[in-house]
């Protein structure tokens, strides 16, 4: 439900101060030739992922560059995709919960360093650490509500029956805690349920009555709402899932699952444009409270946190330009915003396609490219400055593809990761490409911990696969992923 990114956490944002490019400002209007370019890269998108339909927004501090339909909305009546069509907003919705607690706190309502027991008294002692603060950054050490086991059929959030707010609350607060609060990052849609429960404890209104009037209506956006499959809403698209590659319908989840503060909301492209020019002002938000909100939360041992979170949003870069961004996923849908506050750019992707099968953030990131093109996020290959990293990675391929995988040799941190079965899918997957293939550097960068993460694209043949690989302590492997080969990176 409502998923963020597609990272693990040791392959996070950059958590290093960001060394930052030459500004360079969008183009206004977009030229042809730019334009063109972008039409055919979302075309070809559509095809490759497999998505029914696209709207993508593309704005300078808030300015309409580009706000564009494409492929269908509705499949079954044929309806095209125009800048008008309404999505889901996934995770996104986050960010709008976050802005309308920093007004809260702003009002003097609430405090960022209140305890969440002062809004749930009835909770364990253990939650007395949590802090509104630990909530908004994913650090409470909650655990996730939204597990296949608490979300199906006889568990405690099964997605098709109705709760109250009191009866969720009372059901996260018998989940156990992960860890200390403060401690570890993980990201928890729990964290945004309870705080829209606070939102209505503190207001007296439910959280997204709170943002119509705080946000919604004072910025114009006036096809952005609660998710509601009862009401009449103009220019809604239908979401939809792949299964065994034939496209189907959403699945169904009840109302109380529509409208939780964890990401369910309606908006488009041309409302998105009214949210970015917004945050270019302080027409919400002092500038002070939208400095904190895109300032990566540090962990209680003062370093930042891995995924490089602040409050509903990832702060991270592209080709060392920064870039503060979302995305989201729900029922059929997936969505992306990726804002360069310093190039005054701003990338919105809309899907009706599952987050497991369409990737908006990549189509952000490119369709950025193609308007600033040092922005253009290219996995070709550099030189390498340290092969002692690929000669390392030779030697894990050797003892995968030989079977000796007692013989690896793992940080502490990432053993648990690379279970048996993993392993064995590994191997499997690399049978086609080593012994033989050559591998080719294309990125390389600081990890959050300290090891530097490579990219190498190991190809045999015609046939090319990416690996993601780390070398900690002790000359021991830190990570290894393999994905799928592509021209540009996520």
């Amino acid at each position: 439900m409502r998923i963020a990114v597609r990272v693990l956490s040791w392959l996070a944002f950059l958590t290093a101060p960001l060394v930052h490019a030459q500004v360079s400002a969008p183009p206004s209007p977009l030229d042809s030739a730019r334009a063109r370019a972008i039409d055919n890269f979302i075309s070809s998108e559509l095809v490759r992922q497999q998505i029914p339909g696209i709207a993508l927004g593309i704005y300078s501090r808030g300015t309409i560059l580009l706000a564009k339909g494409y492929g269908q909305a509705n499949v079954e009546l044929g309806v095209p995709v125009r800048p008008e069509t309404v999505f889901q907003s996934g995770s996104i919705g986050k960010q709008f919960v976050s802005a309308a607690i920093m007004m809260l706190v702003e009002e003097g309502k609430i405090s960022l360093d209140d305890s969440i027991t002062k809004y749930f008294p009835a909770a364990p002692a253990t939650w007395n650490p949590i802090l509104i603060k630990n909530l908004l950054s994913h650090t409470s050490g909650l655990s996730e509500y939204e597990t296949p086991d608490r979300t199906g059929p006889g568990g405690p959030f099964y997605l098709r029956l109705d709760f109250t707010e009191d009866e969720l609350a009372k059901k996260i607060e018998a989940m156990p805690l992960e860890g200390a609060p403060g401690s570890n990052w993980a990201y928890r849609n729990t964290n945004y349920v309870l705080l829209g429960i606070i939102i209505h404890k503190v207001s007296g209104m439910f959280y997204g009555d709170v943002l119509k009037e705080l946000i919604f209506k004072p910025l114009g956006m006036t096809s952005t709402q609660i998710i509601s499959e009862a009401d009449i809403v103009r220019n809604r698209a239908s979401g939809y899932e792949l299964h065994n590659g034939q496209l189907k319908n959403q699945s169904w989840v009840s109302q109380t699952f529509d409208s939780t503060a964890d990401g369910a909301l309606y908006f488009n492209v041309l409302d998105l444009a009214k949210w970015d020019a917004s945050l270019y002002t302080t027409q919400l938000l002092k500038k002070s409270s939208l400095d904190r909100i895109w300032t990566i939360y540090p962990l209680n041992d003062g370093k930042y946190n891995p995924a490089g979170y602040g409050f509903g949003w990832f702060i991270g870069e592209q080709k060392h330009h920064k870039r503060i961004e979302h995305s989201g996923s729900w029922q059929g849908f997936t969505a992306q915003i990726s804002r360069y506050p310093d190039d005054s750019l701003t990338i919105a992707v809309l899907t009706n396609l599952d987050e497991a099968h369409s990737n908006p953030a990549l189509i952000a990131h490119v369709v950025a490219g193609l308007v600033i093109p040092q922005l253009t996020p290219t996995l070709a290959a550099i030189p390498d400055n340290d092969p002692a990293i690929a000669e390392d990675l030779s030697g894990v391929l050797d003892e995968i593809t030989a079977g000796n995988i007692p013989h690896l040799r793992l940080t502490h941190e990432f053993t648990p990761v690379m279970t048996p079965q993993l392993l064995g899918a590994i191997r499997n997957q690399l049978a086609a490409f080593w012994p033989g293939g050559t591998l080719t550097l294309v990125k390389r960068e600081p990890g959050p911990n300290g090891p530097q993460v490579s990219t190498f694209r190991l190809r045999k043949g015609n046939d090319a696969n990416l690996i993601i690989f780390s070398v900690g302590s002790g000359g021991k492997t830190a990570s290894f992923a393999l994905a799928t080969d592509r021209e540009f990176e996520e």
